[in-house]
């Protein structure tokens, strides 16, 4: 009974209790700039306390994540990383295995108790559960789930539109506006998420709505699905206080309906907003009553053939405020019985003829007005939509008054440059409009005197553009690095500092992003202060996450000096590396990598060369640098279309014989009398030396390191045996010789004992010879029989008694022997009082081998 009633409790009533302990805590991440990062906070006893940093790791940090529902845990910081808490500090000394299902239930040193203060905070970063991949930004794109391994697509089968609402408040994106499915699924899927979401709409994150197996554990889909976000999620005409076909513009910016200003709208704006409604086209864009202090800013760049407002370029940087305060108002045809005015395609408006843009009716035929091939929304070559074809303006008798009315046509300010001769590329289809002769106050381009509707004597190489002084263009000043330095912009046909405050992490990303420098960086105040004067151009720049170019995030006005010299911003992306001369020189406009328009690096930015005294040798040292052979033609006249931006070089004079531009003699950077109608080119024989057709090490340095290797292997492989077949040599040289001295002694034995058995003991002989004899004994040597094998021979004296021939050897004998003191005995063989006459002092030698001496 005992047994059991623990069972029961163990089974039972501890997990309750257990779970009731802990029912009151609460978990959460703060100041990280999203639910699945930041300062690890618990809630107990009506406080929000901290976790101490002390032994914190990726164990206790994964049980985080996990318990969040944000995914796989990707770092666990400490000493207060994302700012100190306050308030207690409930755990310390954590000890997490990571299977844990609450942080709670780690081990630590006890609730409440510790020795740290807030600047030890421990934090996390998580993967988070839900990501968008694949679109223009984090609020775009393919909807992926973590499963704790990998990021993993969601079918498009019973998705809906409250679950698609519910990600984008998880990540911060705003409404949800639009939700596609049938997107292919990338090759390297190798799964689908095998649930079905089936959130309310009302969830704070995805990982809390309901969830259903798909059956039979296989979602039946057509393709991922696709979800974005926007801060713009819906639109309406107000008038007097309903929603109809006309009236003040409004639009849901935010979950809060904002009104725009008059000053910053346009008749294509208005052309889409009365299609997504369903109110016909625009009639026209009176100005509406006075506007209060929420008036919405931003301008919108629409062509007019835009399905959702949101859909066409936004521009809130530097937006001025509403000069009049005046609300911008539409009046659609959707609700008006009047019949829309047709447009004279044969006779132009006589000249002088203005008509405002508050009565203007508008065409039927619904012609829009783009800038293309410019960089942005408002610079580019000038296109007119009609009769549903996209075509240009020739540059007959184009001038600033014309290029004044389309800046002012498309809300892009004044007009700084009307250019010609296809500045921007050319374009293609019809040529609608030549010899345009605009008096500048016309409400739109089509209504100002020309040839006639059509009727042109131009080929596309003369297409007409224009630039506005709201063109924008952004980059990174520095000598040597591409992805790091001072920020500037464009604007009003100057370049300019950006200033620093309060830029946060979620900018300098779009900054970089938009650079092509990656997705991060940081903003650094320990640059020293630039040199010379220059416009700091904007202020207070807020970018949002739904932002996907600095173009659309917020911030002041436009001013000349917005804050002062220290405050400009100096940017590094992840993304930076220092450029090498080769890598400052590039190509571009021709038909492969070894043929182009010359284009050089300097001062941040991009730049051509002008073709005043390009010759042979000039672009010989361009081909060389870039590694793509032999010059083959030095172009000129900007042979590959004109390029934009600076002319950084003119009066380019080489030798041929440098290895970089930057040796040859020029004029100063940026001092030039050229147009880009004169942008230098080369062709080269060859094809870049740096491409790399073989990833990863099978690179062509990759392929050299391999075969130099193998090389070095193979003569380390000689080197060992020829040292292992010397080492054998030797030992056998070795044994050789042991055997010869061996010999030798043995020899010497039987001749002393054979002396002795002569002469007597050493002590009784006498110093007198035998008769006719040299005192002198056969020695084996290399080479003879042994003993066994030859016939005992006695030695005979020569007449000189010089040598003495022996049958297989040969003995040699020498004068050279060492004097030696009276009374000393000889240390040769052969032993005889010094000067004895019937002795001769010899040294034994054998023939062919080394001179063997005894002591």
């Amino acid at each position: 009974i005992a047994l059991g009633s623990i069972l029961i409790f163990t089974i039972l009533i501890l997990p309750i209790y257990e779970h009731g302990i802990f029912l009151h805590l609460f978990l959460r991440l703060v100041d990280g700039g999203g639910p699945c990062a930041g300062r690890v906070e618990i809630r107990d006893q009506g406080s929000w306390g901290t976790i101490c940093d002390y032994r914190w790791d990726l164990k206790d940090a994964r049980v985080v994540c996990r318990q969040l529902g944000c995914g796989k845990a990707l770092q666990a910081t400490v000493s207060s990383s994302f700012g100190a808490g306050s308030g207690p500090i409930w755990l310390d000394n954590l000890w997490c295995t990571g299977k844990e299902s609450h942080v709670w239930r780690c081990s630590s040193r006890g609730w409440g108790k510790h020795y740290c203060d807030h600047s030890q905070d421990a934090g996390v970063i998580c993967s988070g559960f839900v990501r968008l991949a694949g679109g223009d930004g984090p609020c775009s794109g393919r909807v992926e789930v973590h499963s704790g391994e990998a990021w993993t697509p969601v079918s498009d089968g019973n998705f809906t539109l409250p679950t698609a609402q519910v990600i984008c408040a998880e990540l911060g994106c705003g409404k949800a506006v639009s939700v596609l499915g049938q997107v292919p699924f990338r090759e390297s899927d190798g799964q689908v998420w095998a649930e079905e979401f089936r959130c309310e709409g009302e969830e704070p994150k995805l990982w809390w709505c309901p969830r259903v197996p798909c059956p039979g554990g296989t979602c039946h889909h057509s393709g991922a699905v696709q979800v974005a976000c926007s801060v713009y999620t819906d639109i309406r005409l107000m008038k007097n206080g309903t929603s109809s076909c006309e009236g003040q513009v409004e639009m849901n910016i935010s979950g809060r309906w904002r009104a725009f200003c008059a000053s910053h709208w346009s008749l294509a704006n208005a052309n889409v907003v009365c299609r997504q409604l369903g109110c016909g086209v625009a009639i026209s864009t009176p100005n509406g009553a006075e506007g209060s202090d929420q008036l919405w800013k931003a301008r919108f760049h629409c062509s007019g053939t835009e399905s959702f407002l949101w859909k066409c370029p936004v521009t809130a940087l530097g937006v001025p405020d509403c000069s009049h305060g005046n609300t911008a108002s539409v009046i659609c045809s959707g609700n008006q019985t009047q019949v829309l005015s047709q447009c004279n395609d044969s006779v132009s408006e006589p000249a002088g003829f203005a008509t405002s843009e508050e009565s203007a009716p508008y065409c039927s035929d619904s012609r829009q007005l783009r800038l293309v091939d410019g960089g942005g929304p408002c610079a580019g070559r000038v296109e007119i939509l009609a009769q549903g074809s996209w075509g240009t303006i020739c540059d007959d008798g184009w001038d600033l008054d014309d290029a004044r009315v389309v800046c002012r046509q498309l809300g892009c300010g004044e007009a700084l440059n009307a250019t010609g001769s296809a500045h921007f590329g050319a374009g293609s289809g019809p040529i609608w409009l030549d010899d345009l002769n605009c008096a500048g106050n016309e409400s739109q381009v089509w209504r100002c005197p020309s040839r006639g509707w059509g009727q042109h004597d131009c080929r596309h190489k003369e297409d007409a553009g224009v630039i506005c002084s709201e063109f924008l263009a952004l980059r990174m000043v520095s000598e040597d690095q591409q992805c790091a330095g001072w920020l500037e912009v464009f604007y009003n046909g100057t370049w300019g500092s950006v200033c620093r405050s309060p830029m946060d992490d979620v900018t300098v990303s779009i900054i970089c992003s938009q650079l092509g420098c990656g997705d991060s960086g940081t903003l650094s105040s320990s640059v020293a202060l630039r040199e010379g004067s220059r416009p700091r151009w904007v202020d207070l720049i807020q970018c949002r996450k739904t932002d996907t170019s600095l173009w659309q995030c917020p911030s002041d006005p436009w001013k000349y000096s917005s804050c002062s010299s220290k405050e400009e911003a100096y940017i590094s992306c992840a993304g930076a590396a220092a450029f090498s001369d080769r890598e400052k020189l590039r190509l571009r406009g021709g038909d492969s990598e070894c043929s182009g328009r010359v284009e050089v690096w300097h001062s941040g930015s991009w730049g051509t060369v002008c073709d005043d005294s390009w010759s042979l040798a000039e672009a010989e040292v361009v081909c060389q640098q870039l590694g793509c052979g032999q010059a083959l033609e030095a172009l000129r006249a900007a042979t590959f279309g004109p390029g934009n931006g600076s002319i950084w070089l003119d009066e380019v004079r080489c030798g041929g014989r440098e290895s970089s531009l930057w040796d040859c003699a020029a004029e100063p950077w940026g001092q030039s009398n050229c147009k880009h109608e004169e942008d230098a080119g080369v062709r080269c024989s060859g094809t870049r030396t740096t491409s790399n057709p073989l990833p990863g090490v099978f690179s062509l340095p990759g392929v050299l390191c391999l075969i130099l290797g193998a090389l070095l292997f193979l003569v380390l492989v000689i080197l060992v045996t020829q040292l292992l077949r010397w080492r054998a040599e030797r030992r056998d040289l070795s044994s050789h010789e042991d055997a010869l001295a061996e010999a030798v002694y043995e020899e010497l034995d039987d001749f002393v004992t054979r002396k002795e058995g002569l002469l007597g003991s050493p002590d009784q002989r006498t110093d007198v010879p035998a008769e006719n004899y040299d005192d002198a004994e056969e020695v084996l040597v290399p080479g003879a029989p042994p003993a066994s094998q030859r016939s005992e021979e006695k030695v005979f004296p020569e007449e000189n008694g010089a040598r003495s021939p022996q049958k297989g050897s040969s003995l040699n004998f020498s004068r050279e022997v060492a004097d030696l003191g009276e009374g000393e005995e000889s240390p040769w063989l052969l032993q005889g009082k010094k000067g004895d006459p019937g002795y001769d002092d010899v040294e034994l030698s054998a023939l062919g081998t080394p001179l063997v001496t005894f002591p």
